[in-house]
């Protein structure tokens, strides 16, 4: 048995070393090494190596946090995921300059730094995948910054009862003097939350309407990155009078007006 796992090991070594490729520009001085293992995209993880003097500086030249952006899970934007990126550079010694993970080596020490940057942009990549538990709530952060930058004054988590007696939650609630506006943050269009917040807003509005004597609008902000739309959803938001803003258009001025449109 021993034999077998010294055979099964060496055979791993081997197949690293044969998936390994290195090319190197001698224009620049860097060298690119694309690795057996896959990230984000199931593309080779590549790390970019350039020698000065006795230090090998080694860097995945933006590529991870951009395919994360690319696939709608921007670090930067969200508080935790910004903790979550801070804690995984921590862990292997990595640092970001420029949105660039970075690591120095010696070259004593060069084969532990290559794979503490590596194990690095794994993890990180995987954030987009293991945070999906959390991606709702996300999304909404990502509402959450939207409204602070154009400084809209709102209360999160507005809770509201129903003529049925019910108490619903709502993402966002921004007042005015004669108008209200409830939004509601979708990660997700489906069969259940679609009809969900319908519900909810045929359930509040008579009931706010009377209390509050303010006209009662809704908007709904669905992230559009990489996912399918279906029409009806879309359709049976806009036939309860819910405005709509995708988040791949949400700077346009236009959308940016939804927000303000109780002010």
């Amino acid at each position: 048995m021993n034999e077998w796992f010294e055979n099964s090991i060496n055979q791993y070594y081997h197949w690293l070393k044969e998936k390994t490729v290195v090319k190197t520009d001698n224009q620049t001085g860097w060298s690119v090494v694309s690795t057996p293992f896959l990230g984000l995209f199931n593309d080779p993880i590549e790390v970019y190596m350039k020698a000065q003097g006795d230090t090998i500086l080694l860097s995945d030249d933006g590529t991870t946090l951009k395919n994360l952006d690319l696939a709608g899970a921007n670090v930067t934007r969200s508080p935790k995921r910004k903790e979550w990126l801070d804690f995984i550079l921590l862990n292997y010694g990595v640092e970001l300059q420029n949105d660039e993970l970075c690591i120095s080596a010696k070259q004593a020490d060069f084969p532990q730094k290559k794979h503490n940057l590596i194990c690095a942009i794994s993890e990180i990549s995987d954030m987009e995948i293991t945070a999906k538990h959390i991606v709702s709530s996300l999304f909404r952060e990502d509402v959450k910054q939207l409204l602070d930058e154009q400084n809209i004054i709102y209360t999160p988590q507005f809770i509201t009862k129903g003529n049925t007696g019910i108490e619903f939650t709502f993402d966002f609630q921004i007042a005015g003097r004669e108008k209200e506006l409830v939004l509601k943050s979708f990660n997700s269009l489906n069969k259940i939350n679609v009809p969900s917040f319908l519900f909810s807003l045929d359930d509040i509005r008579p009931v706010r309407e009377k209390t509050s004597g303010k006209e009662l609008l809704s908007l709904a902000v669905i992230n559009d990155s990489e996912k399918e739309i279906k029409p009806e959803y879309i359709n049976a938001l806009q036939s309860k009078n819910t405005d709509i803003i995708f988040w791949s258009e949400r700077n346009k001025p236009e959308n940016i007006q939804k927000l303000r449109m109780v002010a």
